[in-house]
């Protein structure tokens, strides 16, 4: 049933839980007619109950296929979201000169603008990132109850010599704290003599950086290799793709 009453949350809302689109999305359809409840057409701001049957139009759909994400091979000295200090944001990288040649994929015919970023990476970090006009995709990957993996490879040395003591990498995958606050438990193991593996499910700010801090290591390179189950494979630094239609995250 839909109420007008407090009780139940609102309709962007519940079609954001649902996966249909995101809080906004929702809003500009059914600010367009194009979502009803239980047959009626609906309005902003209306509350419902759980058990009521939402209704998308097919221009919506249309719509939201249009909606373009793309992977990003980000360089060292660009910043994910907004220019700052002089530093370019890494969307600037997202021309047409700089798709990678072997991307088979065909992404939506729209122009490539409006994208906008899918998490952090650091200026001095590498690797994958996600730009995307899609606000599904974004509340996956960053909204509050985002569970996805990320993967890195961290190069770091020891601020004292020696090798790094088991109580140090058991501190890194779970114990620490950030600003006063626990982290998640991370998967962390050596992928070779210098270079550490990171898989968290958490993004706080130059986290891995600050992480190795605790325990005497010195971060000298990080890599995002992989989000949930999309990887950085062989897209040459500088260059970016479109998500394929058989990715997610």
């Amino acid at each position: 049933m839909t109420t007008s009453s407090p009780e139940g949350e609102r309709l962007s809302k519940r079609m954001a839980a649902l996966g249909l689109a995101s809080r906004r999305e929702a809003d500009e359809w059914i600010e367009a007619g194009w979502v009803r409840v239980n047959g009626k057409l609906a309005v902003l701001g209306l509350r419902v109950l759980p058990d009521v049957r939402i209704e998308i139009d097919p221009r919506a759909r249309r719509e939201q296929l249009q909606r373009m994400t793309v992977l990003l091979h980000k360089p060292i000295g660009y910043v994910s979201g907004q220019a700052e200090d002089g530093y370019e944001p890494a969307v600037v990288l997202v021309t047409q000169q700089n798709r990678w040649n072997e991307d088979r994929s065909h992404g939506p015919t729209g122009a490539l603008r409006g994208l906008a970023p899918a998490g952090r990476l650091d200026i001095d970090s590498t690797g994958l990132l996600v730009l995307t006009q899609d606000g599904r995709i974004a509340r996956t990957l960053i909204g509050e109850d985002s569970t996805v993996e990320k993967e890195y490879l961290v190069r770091v040395r020891r601020v004292q010599p020696g090798p790094l003591p088991a109580e140090a990498m058991a501190a890194l995958q779970h114990g620490l704290l950030l600003d006063g606050k626990p982290l998640k438990p991370a998967k962390v193991s050596w992928a070779n003599e210098d270079q550490l593996r990171f898989v968290l499910r958490e993004g706080r700010k130059r986290q891995i950086r600050r992480m190795c801090e605790q325990v005497g290591l010195e971060v000298t390179g990080l890599k995002r290799v992989r989000i949930g189950s999309v990887v950085l494979g062989k897209l040459p630094l500088g260059q970016w793709r479109y998500l394929r239609g058989d990715e997610s995250f």
